[in-house]
């Protein structure tokens, strides 16, 4: 188990204005939220002071990411690799321009993600709750969970925690939301619209103990 900043360069390549998303007079950050978290239209492609105001695939964003982890993890072409809360599956694709042969699955939440994802991974994506993944034990290779676990309340948390454990050998990956101090902790609450798993990385840290996740991960931060 190691803390691997993959995710940090993307995450802070979006300029955030904290204040004027929780005070917007149309969409101020408690309606988002109630419209985010039915992970439908309005999360990825409604307006932008809800979510991501329309989530489409930009040539390259995914692709650094994709390198590191077969990098980092010595990915063979036909290896076996879950992301769970895969979103319209643009680190898949990216992950299969690089090695075309891998052997790609894909899990959300959210069946206008799926719907909507990329036409030449459309197929290998599921819908479905990280809480149940409807696959083997220690099938992967590689299990990754980018931006996902987060939105997950304290119960369910521990579930989808055992089962990522569960499903993979050995090499997997995760990013959450996290906060290291106050000011963190309030650009989280304004900025957020789906996280229901406020922790600090010591908090994150014992909630890896307690279900037994042994695989590596990284935070990102509202700075």
């Amino acid at each position: 188990m190691k803390e691997i900043d993959f995710m940090s360069p993307l995450h802070k390549s979006t300029k955030r204005d904290y204040l004027k998303r929780v005070n917007d007079p149309e969409y101020p950050k408690h309606k988002a939220a109630v419209l985010a978290k039915k992970f439908d239209f309005d999360y990825w492609d409604g307006d932008r002071r809800i979510c991501y105001g329309g989530y489409n695939y930009i040539e390259g964003r995914w692709e650094k990411i994709a390198k590191k982890l077969i990098q980092h993890y010595q990915l063979k072409n036909d290896a076996k690799i879950l992301d769970i809360g895969c979103g319209k599956g643009y680190l898949l694709f990216d992950l299969m321009k690089l090695l075309p042969d891998l052997n790609l699955y894909g899990l959300d939440i959210s069946g206008y993600a799926a719907k909507n994802s990329k036409e030449e991974i459309k197929e290998k994506i599921t819908v479905g709750n990280a809480t149940n993944l409807p696959y083997p034990d220690e099938y992967f290779d590689l299990v990754i969970s980018i931006n996902t676990l987060h939105c997950l309340e304290a119960q369910d948390l521990y579930k989808a925690l055992k089962e990522m454990e569960r499903v993979g050998k050995k090499d997997k990956y995760l990013c959450v939301e996290s906060y290291r101090n106050e000011v963190e902790k309030a650009n989280l609450l304004y900025w957020q619209v789906s996280c229901e798993a406020f922790n600090t990385p010591q908090e994150w840290k014992w909630w890896f103990e307690l279900t037994g996740y042994k695989g590596d991960y990284s935070f990102i931060y509202f700075e």
